[in-house]
């Protein structure tokens, strides 16, 4: 079966065409025009996906090395995300299926996400055998899931104000660093001391507050933010500027300690052997070094996308529907068309698609 995805939920656009379950192309572009605005303009992203969307679609097929009839089912986005830019591919996959007399099936971001680190370059995919702990972390998203085989899962943490990845962009505006910071932040930490100040991990053991937090796996970023511009604004730029490795690292290692504490007790809760992260913060070296550290001092199994597939992508779009369809969580059929958009991911689990 030659399934090609599309996803255009945010700032990238991007096609790919999955053949038996390899990927045959995956083709992204990665909007630049938001740089002078620190952070993403809905508007904008709309009319760049509108853009690019004919000409990534047709350089994915291309590299793919097949025909647009060769096409067997039509899969993209449908949300959560940017609901102008959702509807960008959305729509053009929905008349693409429609006009090849194709079926077309609509994939909630989210979960595609979760499953991206099984996805191969190679036929087939790999995953654990049993219930595994989800880590899924972007600049929107940051959630705690436990998934079955099934592809059914329950979400069991999230974030209660920022998305780690927002932690990462914003706190990095405060510092200079321009947008997108986070991968700045990941490459400034590495010649940087993460002792150099603590900054607050926020519903950890170890936050400053009576309160216990064991169990609890909610995330909280927003004090975070708060500290950093504290810090700031008692230190003169000179300072800061000298020490700007020093604190990307010390941010960095809130962050990441977080993630890693509260996945792994999750882990061991829930008795799993294998944790998955992903999202485009998987793509940070420091927390996929400390997770690794992590996950073999307590004997689980870490799977992590490449970074090819850690940000958003479409061949994570294709692999999803090719999943739902193998294990008979969508059929298959013509007229499948009109889904309705969606921008919040509780609006999808309550039944919104």
């Amino acid at each position: 079966m030659n399934i090609l995805g599309i996803e255009t939920s945010c700032d990238e656009t991007s096609a790919a065409v999955l053949g038996g379950g390899k990927v045959l192309s995956n083709v992204v572009s990665s909007q630049r025009c938001h740089t002078d605005f620190g952070g993403v303009v809905p508007e904008l992203a709309s009319r760049e996906h509108e853009r690019l969307i004919v000409s990534i679609v047709e350089a994915a097929i291309t590299e793919a090395n097949i025909a647009k009839n060769d096409l067997d089912v039509i899969a993209a986005t449908a949300g959560p995300g940017l609901i102008g830019a959702v509807m960008v591919g959305l729509c053009f996959a929905e008349g693409l299926a429609w006009a090849l007399g194709k079926p077309f099936v609509p994939v909630n971001h989210v979960e595609a996400h979760i499953f991206s680190p099984f996805i191969s370059d190679e036929a087939g995919h790999r995953e654990p055998k049993g219930d595994f702990v989800s880590l899924t972390v972007s600049g929107g998203h940051t959630l705690l899931s436990v998934v079955r085989q099934d592809l059914s899962y329950e979400v069991i943490g999230r974030t209660i104000d920022d998305a780690a990845g927002e932690a990462f962009d914003k706190t990095g505006k405060m510092l200079g660093l321009g947008y997108p910071a986070g991968p700045v932040i990941d490459k400034l930490a590495r010649d940087g001391d993460p002792a150099f100040h603590r900054f607050p991990r926020a519903l950890t053991s170890g936050s400053q507050t009576s309160k216990s937090y064991k169990n609890n796996f909610d995330f909280s970023f927003s004090g975070l933010k708060t500290s950093v511009r504290t810090w700031l604004e008692g230190h003169d730029a000179e300072y800061a500027q000298e020490h700007l490795a020093d604190l990307a690292a010390s941010v960095q290692s809130a962050i990441v300690e977080v993630l890693v504490e509260k996945t792994i007790a999750a882990a061991r809760l829930h008795q799993a052997s294998a944790i998955s992260v992903a999202g485009g913060v998987s793509a940070n070296s420091g927390l996929r070094s400390a997770m690794q550290s992590a996950c073999d001092k307590h004997g689980i199994e870490l799977f992590i996308p490449a970074l090819a597939y850690s940000t958003d992508n479409a061949a994570m779009i294709a692999t999803m529907a090719s999943l739902m369809i193998e294990r008979g969580k969508y059929r298959v059929e013509l007229n499948s068309y009109g889904v309705a958009p969606f921008a919040r991911f509780d609006a999808a689990r309550k039944g919104a698609r």
